[in-house]
């Protein structure tokens, strides 16, 4: 039976919305609610910090995506265990055992989310044609992002509200995480009815569990046969260095009282700072680095990237020492910072797609991003340790030492200089 024809704004920006959400709830939202729960920025590094690891093995378990069901049911179903993760997190808050309960149930939505990637960025392929892909990427982006600032912005002014009205911290954010969980079964049900049908978009047939074995292994093996594999993943790894640790103590750095090293905001003040001021800056340093990237290429602008994703976070180390009570400073500062990560990290993704060309380039893509999540992941869960041991100053001054890092791995990379450079007739 032919499909009727659905358009795309029907479905794109609430499916990226949806995929943005969850990652925002586990490695953002989860560190501001265990800091005003009293969690120490120890545990709460060390223990969300494993949150990362579904997104490092992801690429092990790709392949199996496509072989069994759709890329559609895939979506869905993700979608309604996602909704059920929230929940779980929702009814355990109130509970003695929170702590280990709600991280249970950020495993499994860590777990469901790697794997609706894996499904919408599939099925996004399947049901769009190369030239309403290349139409709608900036459409996915775009609402991707603001997912990122409903959840770290707006979701997080809505705990810190209903702590003030409640009372009650458990109690704010029980609210908050039903309302994702509100919101993720809503998604799943209207996807449920309005996400085409592609015929493309079916399961691999006659595949033996030995050939999936075999191709499997040869999709690693001629990752790790590139030229100068040892520079890139080392560049995968440590570009990201400093923002690793970073990521994992800005919020309990705002949080935490001037007495004790921080900033002394509240919950509302560090949605609006970092959540929506933040994301704006990360949005417009990301927009103009694609621009400089697509008219100067790659090499042309990668040394100008490398110092915009690191010098900016001086402002840290600035605001550690002078603590300032001017919210309007505060917001400044991070605005640079982000802006200058926004800008900084688009080096980082094109270098992952230019490593990635190539035969299985979609495969080798998955892996680097593997990389990139493992590099994320083991700095940050040592971050909280480091900061309660050194203090919040030296902390952030670590973070800059931290810099020569990406400085270090960036000068071996060999790029051609005319990728990414937009080709004229």
């Amino acid at each position: 039976m032919l499909q009727k024809k659905r358009n795309p704004w029907a479905w794109v920006p609430t499916l990226y919305m949806a995929e943005g959400l969850p990652y925002v709830a586990v490695m953002t939202i989860s560190v501001i609610m265990y800091k005003r729960l009293g969690i120490s920025n120890t545990d709460i590094a060390l223990y969300t910090g494993w949150l990362y690891l579904p997104w490092v093995i992801k690429p092990f378990w790709s392949p199996f995506v496509d072989l069994v069901k759709t890329k559609r049911w895939w979506t869905v179903t993700m979608q309604f265990l996602i909704a059920i993760a929230f929940a779980c997190i929702a009814f355990s808050l109130p509970t003695s055992m929170f702590f280990q309960l709600t991280l249970a149930a950020f495993w499994l939505v860590a777990f469901t989310s790697a794997t609706h990637d894996i499904a919408a960025d599939g099925y996004y392929m399947h049901a769009l044609d190369d030239h309403e892909q290349s139409f709608y990427v900036g459409i996915r982006s775009t609402f991707y992002r603001i997912a990122t600032v409903v959840g770290q912005g707006l979701l997080v002014i809505l705990a810190g509200w209903l702590e003030g009205t409640t009372g009650k911290i458990s109690l704010a954010w029980t609210i908050t995480f039903g309302a994702f969980s509100a919101f993720f079964l809503l998604a799943a049900i209207y996807h449920q009815f309005i996400l085409p049908h592609p015929v493309s978009d079916h399961p691999t047939k006659e595949v033996k569990a030995s050939t999936v074995f075999h191709d499997f292994i040869e999709t690693f093996k001629s990752f790790f046969a590139k030229k100068d594999v040892l520079v890139a993943i080392l560049f995968m790894l440590l570009y990201r260095l400093p923002e690793a640790q970073l990521v994992k103590l800005i919020n309990p750095f705002m949080l935490d009282p001037v007495d004790k090293g921080g900033l002394g905001l509240n919950t509302e003040q560090v949605g609006f700072v970092y959540g929506t001021v933040g994301i704006i800056g990360l949005t417009i340093g990301g927009i103009l680095g694609g621009l400089a990237a697509a008219r100067g290429g790659l090499k042309k602008w990668l040394w100008p990237m490398v110092c915009a994703i690191t010098l900016p976070d001086l402002v840290y180390v600035y605001l550690s020492y002078a603590q300032p009570d001017s919210l309007l400073l505060v917001n400044a500062c991070v605005f640079v910072e982000q802006f200058g990560y926004g800008f900084g990290f688009t080096a980082f993704m094109l270098y992952l797609i230019y490593f990635s060309e190539g035969e299985h380039k979609t495969a080798h893509y998955a892996i680097c991003t593997g990389f990139m999540a493992l590099g994320m992941m083991l700095p940050g869960m040592a971050a909280g340790w480091l900061q309660e041991t050194i203090g919040y100053r030296h902390f952030f001054i670590w973070t800059i030492i931290c810099c020569l890092a990406t400085f270090a791995v960036t000068a071996f990379l060999k790029i051609d200089p005319e990728f990414g450079k937009k080709k004229t007739k």
